[in-house]
């Protein structure tokens, strides 16, 4: 008897002995997988780091890495087959993670780089490239295998609370610069986790709103940049996004995550959830969500008692299991690398101070104000220019060592600046600071400290400013995040000191026959057509990253000479944008519509394709500023326009000559309007561009570019496929949007198609 019993024991322990002996390989991830328990599976599908209940106030859980501390989450080990826990950490601006320590007098700061807005505006994907290789070696050399970064979402309205992070209002520059971005960061050993897929064009109830949209609309617009990201970058995890789109949670839903995702585009990474609480898990798991972060212990029961029940297939959970294996054998922490926790800060501060510059629009500049010369004495107008803003709130912010900010960067430049009018600023600064520190806590260090309101100066300090300097600036700022969106009053507008601000003191240096230069200090849209008349040159500086300031003074004083153009328009009134009828603070939220409430349960794209310039050109309406609109300190003369057809679309060439008189850079656009008969079409979308090297005076350079005739295809939802229309198409070479400097054309002789799947069918009228 006493046989009989030890028999199966020694059997048990002998199979358990041998699955011990499995450790995991690059070549031997079937193997792992067949040795792994129900348990050991679902644990690995769940992240780590935190345990604590959401805060329902902004959809966040509590809590760190356990392995880098302030790094955004984990995926877990599992000892016993040799897997190692990865560490993922916040971006896009940077790596966010926790500068100090418990115990470690040693600091942890990492590089604040230029907002998405601001790399978006450089037309520039070798820059954006370089940029994402700093970022990339910080993340490896902190000990982290993968950045929460790039964010991708589109430009729908000016007033989404994180556009600062994202780069466009049109889906093709958003993936040319996403792709060089990955690219860049991947060059490291390190992956990507492109984000938020998709339609998160709104912070207003992020984590439950329904956004509805066609599926021509979904696929052209909102799906596009990430589509051209996956095929060109190949990204090792994608981020789904909180919000439903059309019905489902984008969690959930097999049509988004696999049809589209892997089927169609053959993305072969991991797709791991934003940081969302317990949801329903099979429904995830099914849809091909492979990993639920921050991840919290019922999740991981709830998988477990879901394949027991029969709900989830362990065949499914095993797919998922797979691919997440796939994953770590990538990583850094599985290859065991040696991070010094010592990036080159250093070297990595000049490539944040440069590639700043490039992403400035110079927005106005009457009679060559700028660049100043000479050593004038400079009055700095603006509680902004005191206290600088190198990037966003929430995840999108950097943990960096300092923030240069505009006095900084002026005297650096060898500018006088007038200190009376500074020491006003930094008397009111203090006394803010002081009220900050005796009042009730801010929001926490997640959401970041608000911008200061802006100080009314009295006239009689601005007359005297007007006499005592040869030039004033005025600094204009604004700051926003994740979790709530813009509003308009006070925000996309001026507020009325702002306003009174500018009047004044253009009035006072105007009538001293001296210069006023309006700085933004920004990271999204404002208006500004009521008052860009006022100022003799406006410099939108973006959010440029911890250099800021010196990257702001190289530009007003010539060292550095702007090349950047807007990937955005700038329109006259917010009321302009077919959005602003759509969208959360635009206007008053809808009455109930069957027990649901519009903007905060659902939001309806009633403007489809007219998003951005597609609307305004289409329509010849009337904006601020129109997309890629950037000026120069020089000249460029457009010539040899060409188009030659290729094999599988056309490729088109343009020479570009630097006629003025300083050193320059030109980003050129490509536009195509396509033939009539096919579908219903906007006048012209951008389909490529290029940006020129450094053209000294006199110098060309020919750029080519590359247009496929998928690239020209529009999605028709009556045969589901991406159609290519027959018939001539103009190619627009263009300074921007409303420039266009030659048209060719380029004909097609067959239509052409390509079948997709009929999914991501709207669940609401439009």
């Amino acid at each position: 008897m006493k046989r009989l019993i030890i028999l199966p024991v020694l059997l048990f322990m002998t199979a358990m002995n041998l699955s011990a002996q499995v450790s995991l390989k690059a070549n031997n991830i079937d193997e792992v997988l067949k040795a792994m328990t129900l348990e050991e599976k679902a644990t690995l599908v769940v992240g780590s780091n935190r345990q604590a209940a959401p805060n329902q106030a902004n959809g966040m859980l509590g809590g760190h890495s356990h392995q880098v501390p302030g790094a955004a989450g984990n995926t877990q080990a599992i000892p016993r087959l040799g897997i190692p826990s990865t560490v993922l950490t916040d971006g896009p601006a940077g790596v966010r993670i926790s500068p100090t320590r418990q115990n470690d007098n040693n600091t942890y700061y990492c590089t604040g780089f230029p907002v998405g807005t601001a790399l978006a505006c450089t037309w520039n994907q070798e820059l954006v490239e370089e940029v994402g290789r700093a970022i990339g070696n910080e993340v490896l050399e902190y000990g982290c295998d993968v950045l929460l970064a790039p964010g991708m979402n589109i430009h729908r309205s000016p007033l989404c609370g994180r556009n600062f992070e994202y780069y466009s209002e049109d889906p093709l520059l958003t993936g040319k610069i996403a792709a060089a971005y990955v690219r860049g960061v991947q060059s490291q050993g390190v992956g990507t986790s492109m984000k938020h897929f998709a339609g998160n064009s709104q912070e207003t109830n992020r984590m439950g709103v329904n956004e509805v949209m066609t599926q021509r609309t979904l696929r052209e617009i909102y799906l596009k940049g990430f589509e051209i990201a996956v095929r060109e970058a190949n990204p090792w995890t994608i981020m789904s996004s909180y919000n439903r789109l059309n019905g489902p949670f984008t969690q959930e839903n097999k049509e988004l995550l696999t049809t589209i995702l892997r089927d169609e585009w053959g993305f072969k990474g991991i797709v791991m959830t934003d940081w969302t609480g317990l949801r329903n898990t099979a429904a995830q798991i099914m849809a091909g969500n492979d990993l639920m972060e921050p991840g919290a212990a019922n999740q991981t029961q709830d998988v477990i008692a879901k394949v027991k029940s029969g709900e989830l297939k362990e065949s499914d959970l095993d797919i998922c299991v797979r691919r997440i294996l796939q994953y770590i054998v990538k990583t850094p922490s599985f290859k065991g690398y040696a991070f010094s926790n010592k990036p080159d800060l250093k070297g990595h501060a000049a490539i944040t101070r440069t590639s700043a510059t490039e992403g400035m629009v110079l927005l106005k500049n009457e009679q060559n104000t700028l660049p100043m010369t000479g050593t004038p004495t400079v009055s700095v107008f603006g509680v902004t220019s005191y206290n600088f803003i190198a990037g966003g709130t929430g995840s999108g912010d950097v943990n960096k060592a300092y923030t240069i900010d505009m006095m900084t960067g002026l005297k650096g430049a060898g500018l006088t600046v007038n200190e009376k009018l500074a020491n006003v600023y930094k008397t009111y600064k203090d006394y803010q600071a002081s009220l900050t520190a005796a009042g009730p806590a801010r929001r926490g260090w997640f959401w970041g400290t608000p911008k200061l309101d802006e100080l009314a100066i009295n006239r009689n300090i601005i007359n005297a400013q007007a006499q005592e300097s040869d030039i004033a600036i005025i600094t204009i700022g604004r700051q926003a995040g994740e979790g709530s969106d813009r509003q308009e009053a006070n925000d996309f507008k001026l507020s009325d000191v702002e306003q009174q601000l500018i009047d004044d003191v253009c009035a006072a240096f105007h009538q001293a026959n001296k210069r006023v230069v309006v700085v933004l200090n920004m990271g999204n849209v404002i208006e500004t057509a009521s008052w860009k008349s006022k100022p003799d040159a406006i410099l939108l500086a973006w959010q440029p990253g911890q250099e800021g300031g010196y990257s702001v003074a190289d530009v007003l004083t010539g060292k550095e000479n702007p090349s950047g153009k807007l990937s955005m328009t700038w329109p006259i009134n917010l009321s302009d944008l077919p959005s602003s009828a759509n969208f959360p603070n635009a206007r008053p939220a809808g009455a109930p519509v069957g027990g649901k409430t519009e903007f905060r349960d659902f939001t309806l794209h009633k403007e489809g394709l007219d998003v951005g310039y597609r609307y305004f050109t289409t329509q010849n309406k009337a904006v601020s500023y129109p997309f890629g609109f950037g000026l120069s300190y020089t000249t460029f003369v457009y010539s040899k326009a060409k188009v030659k057809s290729t094999k599988d679309g056309f490729e088109a060439s343009i020479t570009i000559t630097n006629t003025g008189s300083t050193a320059g850079k030109e980003a050129v656009q490509l536009y195509v309007s396509a033939p009539d008969g096919g579908l219903i079409k906007p006048d012209r979308e951008l389909k490529s561009f290029a940006k020129t090297r450094m053209l000294q005076l006199g110098e060309s350079q020919t750029l080519t570019m590359r247009v496929t005739l998928y690239d020209l295809a529009s999605y028709n939802e009556t045969t589901q496929a991406w159609e290519t229309a027959a018939g001539k198409y103009h190619v627009h070479f263009a300074a921007n949007v409303d420039d266009v400097r030659y048209c060719t054309i380029f004909s097609l002789s067959k239509k052409q198609s390509v079948k997709a799947h009929d999914v991501m069918r709207p669940d609401m009228a439009l």
